[in-house]
């Protein structure tokens, strides 16, 4: 099977269903921003980290392809591949768990730290701008609401394990100092 297809030189693309749309369409915009999210989380993954931190972020990468499914199919009654409540509760449960090991924030604090750290909170940043994506499909297009939320939930984690990481690691957080 060839990679390429030529069926996307005209500056369309398809979505589930067959139906053809160009690949400016708010859609495709925002499940490629989800894309984005899934290849930093590659390179976080190339580097050496704990084998606990590997499996949640292994996870949540399939689940980005849930997300970037159920994005790419307008057909909301087709049941396939949607983002879920119970992926949802994963996200709180890992939340809570990894903020039980931190102090509660006294200040803002910038993205940094250790070199993973200071990559999560790249994602985490990609994940803001995925869900503005989502969020201005919405406002033309019915989505699946559990979308947004998962991608709200994943910054917040995201956000937390930056913080876990650079306390793991002896590595301050930088406090904002304006």
């Amino acid at each position: 099977m060839k990679i390429y297809t030529k069926t996307g030189d005209n500056g369309t693309t398809g979505l589930q269903g067959n139906k053809r749309v160009p690949k400016s369409n708010q859609r495709i915009v925002a499940y490629g921003a989800v894309d984005e999210i899934n290849s930093v989380f590659g390179i976080i993954l190339s580097h050496k980290i704990e084998s606990e931190l590997s499996e949640i972020l292994t996870r949540i990468q399939n689940e980005l392809f849930v997300v970037g499914a159920d994005l790419s199919n307008p057909d909301l009654e087709d049941k396939k591949n949607r983002v879920t409540e119970k992926m949802i509760q994963f996200l709180e449960r890992d939340i809570d768990k990894f903020e039980n090991e931190l102090k509660p924030l006294t200040n803002f604090i910038l993205p940094g730290g250790d070199h993973v750290a200071a990559l999560i909170h790249f994602s985490r940043t990609i994940t803001r701008r995925a869900e503005i994506q989502v969020i201005l499909l919405e406002q033309d297009e019915k989505i699946n609401d559990n979308c947004k939320i998962y991608l709200n939930r994943l910054s917040d984690l995201l956000f937390v394990l930056a913080r876990v990481i650079n306390q793991r690691k002896n590595t301050p957080d930088i406090i904002w100092n304006p």
